[in-house]
């Protein structure tokens, strides 16, 4: 038995391997949508890959039963850990009527969801963070017991609405928590070329705030510093940027080829760091996880990503005369 770190953080062995879990159907959903994409059955996938960590470690860190999320565009691991299910993630990749996010009007990725409270993103980058504050403050003048975690890649942290959502949380003191994703690329932009002093969490000093840097392939380390912060924040001592570090394995999107700015060899190395590979390690060594249990794990995943593409797929269309609904006065 190795060092069990998930006990010394209060979490019980059933826990890390429904993190790890949640992780494995990320991945496997995320990489079924490349296939579909590939073969012309659904046209736009933004993947998770390589961000798994960061997005389970954060929502078991929370109150899942009463904490809002205004999630980007990646965290397919963040919206399985918060009760969407790999069915609601295909109905969206096929555009279909049933989709919870959008009824199948928004691309894939653009999550949101009333029955947990993720607020629905838009295409514009780091406009949830205004959301986020928004809903923050909304905790705090209602006395409510909440806190609203956000997300964004390295990239957004360099657009105005960052500045000011931070500004604003730190002046009002509010139980929000940015945490931003640093994946390395802002599409085909390497961060040295992004941040000037090549840390996001550094800025949080000028708003106020502790700006805490992470090792984003690991879920139990995520966990701790998510949770710390929703503690100061449940605790009226505001804002917390978070800046966990991974890196993007596939390229931006079904539409981006990567082998035109970064080198192949590099996302190789990348993957010897894979969240999946190294917690797969972890659950081993502490022995949870053995070939048994995971061949067990693989083959019920594969069946649930199997049906729900297949219901998904044989799925209703919105109807035409839906394109106005909630769209205008009605």
């Amino acid at each position: 038995m190795g060092n069990e770190r998930h006990k010394e953080l209060g979490l019980t062995d059933d826990q890390v391997l429904e993190m790890y879990r949640l992780m494995l159907m990320a991945r496997k959903v995320d990489e079924r949508m490349w296939l579909l994409n590939r073969a012309g059955k659904i046209p736009f996938v933004i993947s998770c890959q390589g961000q798994e960590a960061i997005q389970v470690g954060a929502a078991f860190a929370l109150d899942r039963e009463k904490d809002w999320l205004c999630p980007y565009y990646r965290d397919l691991g963040m919206m399985l850990a918060f009760g969407q299910t790999a069915r609601d993630q295909m109905l969206s990749a096929f555009a279909k009527a049933e989709d919870p996010n959008s009824g199948g009007r928004q691309m894939p990725g653009h999550y949101g969801d009333k029955r947990f409270r993720i607020v629905s993103g838009s295409s514009p980058v780091t406009t949830q963070l205004l959301h986020a504050v928004g809903v923050a403050l909304a905790a705090k003048m209602e006395k409510k017991d909440f806190v609203t975690l956000t997300t964004f890649g390295e990239g957004s942290s360099n657009q105005g609405d960052f500045h000011e959502g931070l500004n604003f949380a730190g002046v009002h003191n509010l139980p929000v928590i940015f945490m931003c994703e640093n994946n390395k690329y802002a599409i085909s932009v390497p961060v040295e070329k992004q941040l000037a002093g090549g840390s996001v969490a550094a800025r949080g000093q000028g708003y106020g705030m502790p700006g805490i840097q992470v090792d984003g392939n690991d879920p139990l380390k995520v966990f701790k510093v998510v949770r710390e912060a929703a503690d100061r924040a449940r605790r009226g001592e505001g804002p917390t940027l978070i800046e966990a570090i991974s890196y993007r394995l596939v390229p931006h999107s079904s539409d981006d080829d990567d082998r035109t700015y970064r080198k192949m060899e590099e996302v190789e190395e990348a993957r010897k760091k894979d969240p999946l590979v190294q917690f797969k390690q972890y659950l081993q060594d502490v022995g949870l996880l053995d070939e048994e249990k995971e061949g067990n794990l693989n083959r019920e995943i594969a069946r649930l990503v199997d049906e729900a593409t297949e219901y998904a797929e044989y799925a209703a269309y919105p109807e035409a005369e839906q394109t106005y609904t909630h769209v205008y006065a009605e």
